[in-house]
């Protein structure tokens, strides 16, 4: 089955009968391009603003995949760039967000949190430990016997490090404080030549030039009613401490990591030989500074504009050092986009806010009621609830049914949808929309009751104003092949991130 999936996506993408079909050329250099919340729907609803050299280039001469299915809901950028380079999902690979509760330290942990490695240029601690199987860039590796180099570039480290796997020569990103690029040592050594980068060309050296300003006059781009048109314009360098947290949720983040590759590519000696090496890139396309759609219409076409010229950009680069004929080039999206903001009061659409903590602390509540006193919920982080299984062992209960108790007492409450427990998980009927829950569970890092909030409905973040409404609306997930050999062309059948990989 496996073996005649593979062939047949082979067809799909170099095109023709096997038998007429020779083997095509061993590319000299991988690139994995990885944009964050790339929508399909809007990389077609603006393509009259595109160049010809970018997204329409691709779309000419690549064979499209219009659709991209993964395996599990509520996706983020960490959860979905470990998909699409492994292949698998969450209950698989092991990271199920960028973030969840740990239930050693009692605390949340990061997807990527390492505190066995130093890091550099950077105080953060980090690597790919907590990524449970191999990525493609690992397989390049060792497909090569080590020989092949690998290197990751992103402006967020869980997209740099989950994508340049465990066997990379390095994996870079962007410090959001001090705005130099900087890695970890687990990988090798800092590359010299990234130290004289940072000495002399790294954004922070450079923020009073930066500047977003809209490329097209305001008449260009589309608006609904009560929209902003007013044309915006961004100096980063008056934003005080949060300039580069700013800066990499906007276009000139993209232009930072071109120009990190452009060098990389010179320094590395990447694509040099007869060896296939690998770059992972991520690129950022979503909302700037993370708001909504209705506050940033026009940045959020503009970001269009420009990733469609750093695409251009990008592939300019590869071929002036390596030669595109020489590169295997592939784009993908991390399939979701930031929620967008409640509704006004004044449309009188139905929702409401859920507030978790509220609810963790009556179902513990409830528990003392019905099993005695003690703290039976542990944590609760991200819609998931944990339990404390020593504490329902010492009292010699059955965990399966105060989970089942628990869950009755949860789906009672206002916008809950439904509450799934990790007995009904694991062991319950099969469903395609419960084949999905479970791709998404991991079973040592999952809660105990994962809590589904009813579409419309908002989750409060107990911990900020940033509340978002939930949605059920897809988000179309592009997949480009392009280079040599690739026969253009478009396909509409979803296919799924397991045959991508």
């Amino acid at each position: 089955m496996k073996k005649g999936l593979i062939t047949s996506l082979l067809v799909l993408t170099f095109g023709g009968g096997l038998q007429a079909q020779t083997a095509p050329e061993t590319p000299r250099l991988v690139v994995t391009l990885t944009i964050d919340q790339l929508r399909g729907d809007y990389l077609e609803a603006f393509s009259p603003l595109y160049g010809e050299k970018g997204f329409k280039r691709l779309m000419r001469e690549g064979k499209v995949f219009r659709r991209v299915e993964f395996p599990f809901y509520d996706r983020d950028r960490a959860s979905a760039i470990a998909s699409l380079y492994t292949g698998s999902a969450p209950a698989l690979n092991g990271i199920i967000a960028k973030r969840w509760f740990d239930r050693k330290s009692l605390r949340t942990t990061g997807c990527v949190d390492d505190a066995s490695f130093m890091g550099n240029y950077t105080d953060e601690s980090s690597s790919p430990a907590k990524l449970l199987v191999s990525t493609l860039t690992d397989e390049v590796k060792v497909a090569s016997g080590g020989k092949a180099l690998v290197y990751a570039v992103a402006p967020f480290r869980d997209a740099a490090i989950l994508s340049a796997g465990h066997a990379a020569d390095g994996a870079f990103w962007l410090n959001e404080q001090t705005g130099k690029w900087c890695g970890t040592t687990y990988y090798k050594e800092f590359p010299w030549w990234l130290s004289r980068y940072n000495d002399s060309r790294s954004p922070d050296l450079r923020v009073k030039e930066l500047e977003w300003t809209p490329i097209f006059p305001a008449s260009s781009y589309t608006f609904l009613p009560g929209w902003r048109d007013i044309p915006f314009r961004y100096k980063f360098d008056q934003e005080k401490e949060y300039k580069f947290r700013k800066l990499i949720t906007s276009p000139l983040a993209n232009d930072e990591v071109n120009n990190l590759v452009e060098e990389l590519l010179t320094k590395s000696g990447m694509g040099k030989n007869a060896t296939t090496d690998c770059l992972a890139l991520t690129y950022y396309g979503g909302n700037y500074n993370h708001r909504t759609t209705s506050e940033c219409a026009m940045e959020m076409q503009d970001m269009y504009v420009r990733l469609d010229n750093s695409i251009a950009t990008l592939l300019d680069i590869l071929d002036r050092k390596v030669g595109l004929q020489h590169v295997f080039f592939c784009l993908a999206s991390t399939g979701y986009a930031d929620a967008d903001g409640t509704d006004a009061a004044s449309y009188r659409i139905p929702g409401g806010e859920f507030y978790l903590n509220r609810c963790a602390a009556l179902l513990n509540m409830f528990l003392m009621a019905t099993y005695g006193q003690g703290q039976y919920v542990e944590g609760y982080y991200n819609r998931q609830i944990y339990l404390d299984h020593k504490l329902i062992e010492d009292k010699q209960l059955k965990l399966d049914e105060v989970l089942e108790k628990a869950a009755g007492f949860l789906v009672q409450f206002s916008g809950v949808r439904d509450v799934y427990t990790t007995y009904r998980l694991l062991l319950g009927a099969w469903t395609p929309r419960m084949e999905k829950m479970r791709g998404g569970f991991h079973h040592e890092r999952s809660g105990d009751l994962l809590v589904e909030i009813l579409p419309g409905w908002s989750f409060a973040q107990e911990d900020s104003n940033d509340n978002r409404v939930v949605r059920l609306a897809p988000v179309d997930a592009p997949f480009i092949f392009f280079g040599k050999g690739v026969k253009a062309g478009r396909v509409d059948t979803p296919v799924n991130t397991g045959c991508i990989a």
